[in-house]
């Protein structure tokens, strides 16, 4: 039991990460090792760096400097290393970065970090206990490969093709996806999980291994539900207003949308019609004391239009606070204002703030993980472009300051 006062060390700390990848699904994977205590230094492409270092929208500084808050919101508590891996020089140091790290992170695409020369057999030789992790659309390694292991891939062909966006839109529309890039981010969840799984087999053996995760299956096991319903039926789950009888129901507010769940049993309906003032549809119809099971069409053309006539004169935190005290299970469909300043997230200290390289800070979402007997996460700034590259070329690559100016000087780093 640790005493009052006493804090633990963060798990992963003493790990050294090397971070080759960008964009979201790496960069979000190496945050999280980064937010756990572990050394992540970032490995970019000289001039360029990661892509998203270059995509809007960006924080602009008054004297116009600018930088990205898609590459602010994933890259904290790393170091930056600018460096050329086409260079013999560099692919050198590189090498040498691989000998003192315990894992690297790719998401470059297929085969990308073999045609380098820089594939797990070569680099494994170098460090037994290398764990590599490699991120790619449909995965990356010897007896595993499938017809389109190939194929590029991104957020949207990835919610495409494992079945999300089938199900996500209206019935008579065409299929949608999930509005932000979830296609990305839980790749980079289950990638920083494979990765602790792996250093904990390097623990009890001593050896590392390559980690091959896939976009496309990290994405598939998230939608469990839906194949259970399809094995069970023989029936593919559509885009059908038969969900509203079934799952929740969204309605008006008089600011917004709320979202109506929980068992919905005659009782609980009976006291709904008496909140809402429309005691009428007690007697009737009894389609409007129905619970799951009931025709969706039904919930749309009646059940709806009945609770916004009460619904879409209040305010939307209003009437979730007031069917949740008759036993609903109530949502709000919140804006990201309205996150930005929720209450619940404040007590639960969900924010961080770390600077935005500008001068200024960045509000950011911390990593969810709550270890709560261990010292709080780092707050490190994101890092500049090649910021640390002497400081880590130097100690931990085999290079001279001399090497450095050079190679700078040739634009290799």
């Amino acid at each position: 039991m640790v005493s009052a006062g006493q804090k633990l060390p963060l798990p992963l700390e003493g790990i050294r990460v090397l971070d080759a990848t960008h964009i979201v699904a790496g960069p979000f994977c190496s945050m999280i090792l980064g937010d756990m205590g572990a050394d992540v230094i970032k490995i970019e492409r000289p001039g360029t760096g990661d892509q998203a270092r270059n995509r809007a929208p960006f924080i602009e500084a008054e004297d116009g400097r600018k930088m990205s808050s898609r590459f602010l919101g994933v890259n904290r508590n790393k170091r930056s290393v600018s460096i050329d891996l086409r260079n013999p020089r560099c692919k050198t140091a590189f090498e040498e970065l691989i000998r003192n790290s315990d894992v690297l992170v790719d998401n470059w695409g297929s085969g990308a970090f073999r045609r380098l020369g820089l594939g797990y057999d070569h680099l494994s030789e170098i460090n037994p206990g290398l764990v590599y992790a490699s991120i790619t659309g449909y995965g990356d390694s010897e007896g595993l490969k499938g017809p389109y292991s190939s194929r590029p891939a991104n957020n949207l062909a990835i919610q495409a093709m494992s079945g999300w966006m089938e199900i996500t839109g209206e019935p008579d529309g065409p299929p949608q996806s999930v509005g932000d890039n979830i296609g990305d981010s839980i790749p980079g969840v289950w990638t920083a999980l494979g990765i602790v799984l792996a250093l904990e087999t390097r623990r009890k053996t001593g050896l590392g291994q390559y980690v091959d995760m896939a976009m496309y299956e990290c994405m598939v096991s998230h939608i469990e539900s839906n194949m259970n319903f399809f094995h069970s039926t023989g029936d593919n789950p559509a885009r059908s207003r038969d969900r509203l009888a079934t799952a929740g129901i969204t309605f008006k507010a008089k600011d917004g949308y709320v979202v109506l769940a929980g068992v919905r049993t005659e009782e609980r309906m009976r006291e709904l019609w008496q909140v809402v003032g429309r005691e009428d549809l007690l007697e009737g119809d009894v389609r409007f004391l129905a619970g799951p099971g009931m025709d969706g069409q039904f919930y749309y053309e009646h059940i709806i239009p009945a609770i916004e006539g009460w619904s879409s004169s209040l305010p939307k935190f209003q009437v979730a606070a007031t069917l949740t005290e008759i036993g609903f299970s109530m949502g709000v469909t919140q804006t990201m204002a309205d996150l930005d300043r929720c209450p619940q997230l404040e007590a639960r200290q969900m924010f961080v703030d770390t600077g935005d390289t500008l001068g200024g800070i960045f509000h950011g979402v911390k990593t969810p993980t709550r270890l709560t007997a261990c010292v709080d996460s780092p707050e490190g700034t994101p890092p500049m472009l090649g910021e640390h590259n002497a400081e880590i070329l130097c100690s931990l690559g085999g290079m001279t300051p001399e090497e450095v100016s050079q190679l700078e000087a040739e634009g290799a780093l």
